[in-house]
C-alpha cells in the first residue's frame, strides 16, 4: 500500500507560479515512479508529468513543457511540481499518482498503469 497526500494548491494570477507537493508513505519511495496529473471540469484526466524512480528521467506533456518541473527527494519521500508562469487553461485538480512496476529508469503516461492517487489538490488560475 502506498499512501499519497498533495499539498500546495490555490488561487494564483496568471503568470504566478506555485509548487505542488506530494508526500508519499507505506512503501519504499525510491522503489517507484511519480506522475502528476490535471483534470479540468468537464474535461477528462490527462497527464502533466512523470519522473522515473531515481529522478533520472523526467516527461513533460507538451502543455506545460517548458513552464513545469516535476523533482523528487526520496530522502524525504515527496515529489514536486514547480508551476510557473501559470495560465487561466491550467486551473485543473492536480493529482499525484505512483507507478510502482517500472524499472529504474521507465516513465509512463498513461493513467490506467498508476497504481496509487492522491485526494487532488485545487489550483486555480485567474486572468
Amino acid at each position: 500500500q502506498v499512501q499519497l497526500v498533495e499539498s500546495g494548491g490555490g488561487l494564483v494570477q496568471a503568470g504566478g507560479s506555485l509548487r505542488l507537493s506530494c508526500a508519499a508513505s507505506g512503501r519504499t519511495f525510491s522503489s517507484y515512479a511519480m506522475g502528476w496529473f490535471r483534470q479540468a471540469p468537464g474535461k477528462e484526466r490527462e497527464f502533466a508529468a512523470a519522473i522515473s524512480r531515481s529522478g533520472g528521467n523526467t516527461y513533460y506533456a507538451n502543455s506545460v513543457k517548458g513552464r513545469f518541473t516535476i523533482s523528487r527527494d526520496n530522502a524525504k519521500n515527496t515529489v514536486y511540481l514547480q508551476m510557473n508562469s501559470l495560465k487561466p487553461e491550467d486551473t485543473a485538480v492536480y493529482y499525484c499518482a505512483a507507478d510502482l512496476r517500472t524499472a529504474l529508469l521507465t516513465i509512463r503516461i498513461d493513467a490506467r498503469v498508476y497504481d496509487y492517487w492522491g485526494q487532488g489538490t485545487q489550483v486555480t488560475v485567474s486572468s
